[in-house]
């Protein structure tokens, strides 16, 4: 495990307990919310609030990071919000209260992420950045792993007995706020003047930005204005005859896949190119994707959702390795936060957009759509250099 700090391990491990507590809950989530009342289009609108949520906090919080020269406190905070949600589903259910309880927990990884990929970014060099996002991906992903897991044992013994599940999450959130106590401040120098930082103070840096990020996030984005919540794939599955512990299982199958490819995925990435391996992920997603637009076939969903782990191994961590590459170091936390708040209104745009197409003309239009679109960003980041080296 060479160039991986224990700093790296904490925020690892940290990712790996908030997201075993996340993602005991996100199979079910769309189960849950259909029996206490809630449409296909209301879920695509909650899980776009709460995505926009987060994604606009990321970019000012990400901000205020860079401004202060700390990271940890942010971190610290985030995780807390996050684990703290969790009960709030259960305990309230009416479907403003829902809301709020949803944008608690994603306003708390708006407050943490920009601050957590500047850490690992400052622990990485150029040609190890791949490795490194790669690495805390793999075990973030994990989490997504051992969640559902044990989500499909609560199940088995206790069919549609959802409530529990997210006090029983409240424990694996605990833990993961403990274990920010272990990570230690490697405070940057503050900015000679420190200038208020207003909430939409970070769409300042897109101007301000090199021309290779608003080269490289304008293509991301347009992907993230397709590429709706995997909630509607879980409902796809659902939907073409599969039961909930089954629906569960894929999702634990997808989830270990993509655990296991995103540290060697980063690896590679280091040494043929982030690019390359970037668009070979945009290829997986939009086979994918056709592949649900037509599939009819109850054990080809398992084959689809083997693509699209790999599909998720060779994009999520290479896409912030490839950003913070092309940025100074002083601002990773903001590109990172901007890049992340305008991916987020996009996805908030993505799955509302998606709930209404599926709602509308049905899921073949929808995924057909998701996958054309992919296609022609493919053919954009084909036009595009490799990657640059780090900008100091």
């Amino acid at each position: 495990m060479k160039h991986i700090s224990k700093t790296v391990w904490v925020l690892s491990l940290v990712s790996l307990f908030t997201d075993t507590a996340s993602e005991m809950l996100y199979p079910i989530m769309p189960i849950y919310l259909k029996s206490i009342g809630f449409s296909v289009v209301l879920i695509g609108i909650l899980e776009g609030v709460a995505e926009a949520t987060a994604g606009l906090s990321k970019g000012y919080f990400g901000k205020m990071s860079d401004a202060s020269g700390r990271r940890v406190p942010f971190v610290q905070v985030g995780y807390a919000f996050s684990a703290v949600s969790k009960p709030m589903m259960a305990i309230f259910v009416f479907p403003l209260w829902i809301f709020l309880a949803r944008t608690i927990d994603r306003f708390g990884k708006g407050i943490r992420t920009g601050a957590r990929d500047a850490i690992l970014s400052d622990e990485a060099t150029p040609q190890t950045k791949g490795k490194i996002f790669g690495f805390h991906r793999s075990m973030d992903t994990l989490g997504a792993v051992i969640g559902p897991a044990l989500a499909l044992v609560y199940l088995h013994y206790h069919p549609e007995h959802y409530k529990a599940l997210f006090f029983i999450a409240f424990v694996p959130g605990l833990l993961a706020v403990g274990t920010t106590f272990l990570l230690r401040e490697k405070r940057s120098p503050a900015p000679a003047t420190k200038a208020p930082t207003s909430f939409f103070s970070f769409l300042h840096y897109w101007q301000e930005s090199p021309a290779a990020y608003r080269k490289v996030v304008g293509g991301l984005l347009l992907f993230t204005l397709f590429n709706s919540s995997d909630v509607f794939l879980l409902l796809q599955a659902k939907a073409a005859g599969l039961d909930d512990t089954t629906v569960i299982g894929v999702y634990i199958f997808y989830n270990l896949v993509y655990a296991l490819f995103a540290f060697p995925v980063g690896v590679v990435a280091d040494k043929v190119g982030l690019k390359t391996i970037f668009i070979i992920g945009l290829s997986l997603f939009a086979a994918v994707y056709f592949g649900m637009a037509v599939n009819t076939n109850l054990y080809l969903f398992y084959g689809l959702f083997l693509l699209y782990g790999i599909y998720a191994a060779a994009t999520e961590g290479i896409s912030k390795a490839w950003i913070s590459n092309i940025t100074s170091r002083k601002d990773t936390a903001t590109a990172i936060g901007t890049y992340a708040g305008f991916q987020s209104i996009c996805t908030m745009l993505a799955s509302s957009l998606t709930g209404l197409i599926w709602f509308q003309f049905g899921a073949t239009a929808a995924f057909l759509t998701t996958a054309t679109v992919t296609v022609l960003v493919i053919l954009y980041f084909l036009s595009l250099p490799q990657p640059a080296q780090a900008v100091n």
